[in-house]
């Protein structure tokens, strides 16, 4: 008589409820930083948007098993991309008319808020060579909870923001902000900044060409596309009200510190300003 090994069950323990909506910046129209103030006080040419600001864990997530330097990795987030988004916003809200960030409160390893809830990647047990324990053989419960806790709060304000612009009569540009490794899976990675679009390319492309006498390494669609689900943040906010919108992905090399990132967004705030008067898709006025 044979006998079956009994199989691991799911991780089936619902998390606690709580919420985490996006945590949102402002500038004004001259560039301030403007404090304390509610949606749609403050006008805005461009919505900027950092899905992965942050590695921070806490709540029923405050141990996912994973020891520091990993938390420091890209596993957990994008490196530099917040402080980027940052000087981007900063930079861009006098010939923009103001501008807006909205950037996540925690790691991308508790939900990456730019997949969709239905897919792996969402809520990963691996992320490149690193098992992630917490998310092991998660039940589908904690994966509502989970889903519940982040994805819809932090997307909720997201489209509150953009709704409210809309209806004070601004068509904003939305660009995510990220960054990549220079390695991956043991090859090194030539492009310096990529820019990445949905189903609508005219933003993307103006930001490419636009970017042809810098010095960076620009390419299209590089080093991810569409097919990899990195555009659910645009597709899910910009494409249905006809939005200019581009992803875009910097190599964490070049951001590594307060002042590279403040160098880089003095760099691409240009190319990106005029990128969005070529659209003419933007309150943007010509600067």
């Amino acid at each position: 008589m044979s006998v079956i090994a009994p199989q691991p069950k799911a991780h089936t323990r619902i998390e606690e409820p709580c919420r985490w909506p996006g945590i949102v910046e402002r500038w004004d129209g001259e560039g301030t930083p403007v404090r304390g103030t509610r949606s749609g006080s403050t006008g805005a040419g461009v919505v900027l948007v950092c899905e992965h600001a942050s590695n921070s864990l806490s709540g029923p997530w405050s141990d996912l098993g994973l020891d520091a330097g990993a938390m420091q990795a890209h596993i957990a987030w994008d490196p530099g991309a917040l402080g980027l988004a940052r000087g981007l916003a900063e930079r861009m809200a006098g010939p923009c008319g103001g501008t807006l960030l909205v950037h996540a409160p925690l790691s991308r390893l508790i939900y990456d808020l730019n997949r969709a809830p239905d897919l792996p990647g969402a809520m990963p047990e691996r992320s490149e060579i690193h098992e992630i324990p917490g998310n092991a053989r998660l039940g589908a419960a904690a994966r509502a909870a989970r889903t519940s806790a982040l994805y819809a709060p932090f997307h909720a304000t997201l489209m509150s923001e953009l709704a409210t612009q809309m209806a004070l009569g601004r068509r904003p540009a939305v660009i995510t902000v990220h960054s990549f490794t220079p390695v991956y899976a043991g090859m090194r990675r030539e492009v310096e900044f990529g820019v990445i679009h949905d189903a609508d390319a005219t933003l993307a492309r103006a930001i490419v060409d636009g970017a042809g006498d810098s010095t960076l390494v620009t390419r299209l669609n590089e080093p991810y596309s569409a097919a990899d689900h990195v555009t659910h943040t645009l597709r899910l906010h910009a494409t249905p009200y006809g939005l200019p919108n581009a992803m875009l992905e910097i190599r964490n090399d070049l951001i590594a510190d307060d002042a590279a990132q403040a160098a880089m967004a003095s760099r691409l705030a240009p190319i990106l300003v005029g990128a969005i008067e070529k659209t003419e898709a933007a309150s943007c006025p010509a600067s």
